[in-house]
């Protein structure tokens, strides 16, 4: 492997055979560098600005205007997923097509940073960093409470309301049938959390890693559309890509911070009885950004890397205490039968047309894509800047696949849990108690509940960190021009703001207001998507195949 260098932004060469694209870019040539006191900025003038300059507005005009804005943010969810859930769903089928394609295609064999490259990263920590970057604290939120919501709902069998059928009609309901409404409900959550949303994550990040490690261009989103728009990239084309790219990350990790903040007040309430108020939560956004900051000022390796570890190494503790002290059998056969029920019901949940649940393919669905969607600059970048040295063929099966089977089964202990409880034991408040209640509600009737439950928040704040953390080490790559030794103050400036902007739609409107973002930045960037799908086959098949299988 060559050594860094920095014509290229501190990206490596390609080792072995590549196609490297010709261009008289050179990173950074748009940049601005200002030196204040001590502290150095090295920033792309325009992406940086117009970004920054938006979210700052963004926030100080929804703490200025809270009471206006909250209503506005409702009402521009609610048109999206009623318009939009068949572009959402449709999308994402594209997405798992094309994923499963090039696994089994001769361009699986591309290998990522040329045909000697060899990986940066051993199996595990690679795994661990790509997972709790990916949704790790939406896991931990929804591990309980989305499963039991579609049980609870396929249950209730299907409703109608104005001559509509709204829950379950598609897949006929399951009446009273306890049996058939835990398949169903199991199969319904598996849907957001297995085969789409990785595969939403796979494309993105192997563009990035394709188009910086083989064809030496910057870490950066436009270069991943050079072959569709040329030398066009390094200017207004370009600037547009990326801008909506920062815009996406901050708002889908926001969206994801306030559910972290809402979980882990929860459960400080829960255990300790400390006031469920937006004081509570603003205040430990504030604190759990001061820890973000700290573990960006350290670094990658000794950050990121380090905190995905030690959050893996808890949440896999906590899954065997569920498995081992809950409904063992169960949860073990219940892997198998999730994984087949999935599998059958998969047609009918990801049909993009004439859905009559609406209640699920629009207040679930369409939100999931867009919120998905929105997070993939930063999931895909952060899983390229690791991947170097893994083929295509390796790396969509990593990112697609294991991953996916892990959710299945978090799911399947975590929420077969729950079901299990309420089917056979009686226990009502698991059913009825909010979402983000339900984990600790679980919790609660098995043993060491109270050390179970503190092990959830600890869970919950370092997937906090953990994404705040990388988040701002990719916004800050992006808003560099494709800088990846870009000054650290750079990043402690994006990561704060990350904060600031979950505060700000914490206060403008709580979750919804959140959501409501994370659906309307990811609308934009589904578009760049599907065309950077494009622009990666093109990418691809100009690349040499790996020596190495």
């Amino acid at each position: 492997m060559s050594s860094d260098n920095n014509d290229n932004g501190g990206i490596p060469e390609p080792s072995g055979k590549a196609n490297p694209i010709d261009t008289d870019y050179t990173v950074g040539q748009d940049n601005v560098v200002v030196s204040v006191g001590p502290f150095g900025l090295d920033i792309h003038n325009r992406v940086f600005a117009i970004s920054g300059l938006a979210i700052v507005i963004f926030v100080f005009a929804t703490l200025i205007f809270r009471e206006q804005v909250e209503p506005i943010f409702t009402s521009l969810k609610g048109w999206l997923v009623t318009h939009l859930d068949w572009f959402f769903l449709l999308s994402g089928n594209i997405f798992v097509i094309v994923c499963l394609g090039l696994i089994v295609s001769p361009l699986g064999s591309v290998r990522i940073g040329g045909t000697d490259a060899t990986p940066d990263y051993s199996y595990s920590g690679w795994l661990a960093m790509l997972f709790a970057a990916g949704m790790g604290i939406g896991l931990v939120f929804f591990g309980v409470s989305e499963p039991m919501s579609h049980f609870s709902t396929a249950l209730a069998g299907t409703t109608v309301e104005n001559g509509v059928r709204t829950d379950w009609a598609p897949l006929g309901g399951a009446l009273g049938d306890t049996k058939a409404a835990e398949a169903l409900g199991m199969a319904a959550t598996i849907y957001h959390w297995a085969l789409h949303p990785w595969a939403i994550y796979a494309l993105l990040a192997l563009g990035l890693a394709i188009f910086s490690f083989n064809k030496g261009l910057p870490l950066t989103m436009r270069s991943v559309f050079y072959p569709l728009f040329g030398e066009r990239v390094w200017g207004w084309t370009g600037h547009i890509i990326d801008i909506l790219a920062v815009v996406a990350t901050v708002f889908g990790l926001a969206t994801s911070l306030g559910y972290g903040a809402s979980q882990a007040a929860t459960g400080l309430n829960f255990l300790f009885d400390i006031p469920l108020t937006d004081t509570t939560k603003i205040v430990l956004i504030i604190c759990i950004t001061a820890m973000a900051l700290t573990s960006v000022l350290a670094g990658l390796d000794s950050g990121v890397k380090l905190l995905s570890e030690v959050n893996m190494l808890l949440a896999a503790v906590l899954l065997m205490f569920i498995v081992i002290v809950g409904p063992t059998w169960d949860i073990l056969s219940g892997f198998v039968n999730n994984i087949v029920n999935y599998v059958e019901y998969i047609p009918a949940l990801s049909m993009p047309f004439e859905r009559q649940d609406v209640n699920y393919s629009q207040g679930w669905t369409a939100f999931y894509w867009a919120w998905w969607i929105s997070w993939s600059p930063f999931v895909g970048m952060f899983i390229a800047r690791v991947s170097r040295g893994r083929t295509v063929r390796e790396f969509i099966t990593c990112v697609l696949i294991v991953p996916s089977i892990v959710c299945v089964f978090w799911m399947t202990a975590f929420g077969g849990t729950a079901i299990s409880q309420y089917v056979n034991d009686g226990y009502d408040a698991v059913k009825n108690a909010e979402l983000s209640l339900k984990l600790f509600s679980m919790l609660e009737v098995m043993p060491w509940h109270a050390i179970t439950s503190f092990v959830g928040i600890v869970l919950v704040v370092v997937f906090f960190i953990t994404s705040s953390d990388s988040g701002s080490l990719v916004i800050d790559t992006i808003a560099a021009g494709g800088k990846v030794d870009a000054p650290t103050p750079q990043r402690v400036f994006w990561c704060t703001f990350e904060g600031l902007v979950a505060i700000a739609l914490m206060l403008g409107g709580g979750l919804a207001a959140a959501q409501s973002m994370a659906v309307a930045t990811g609308f934009p960037f589904t578009i760049v998507l599907l065309v950077a799908t494009v622009s990666l086959i093109k990418g691809l098949m100009s690349e040499p195949r790996a020596n190495k299988p």
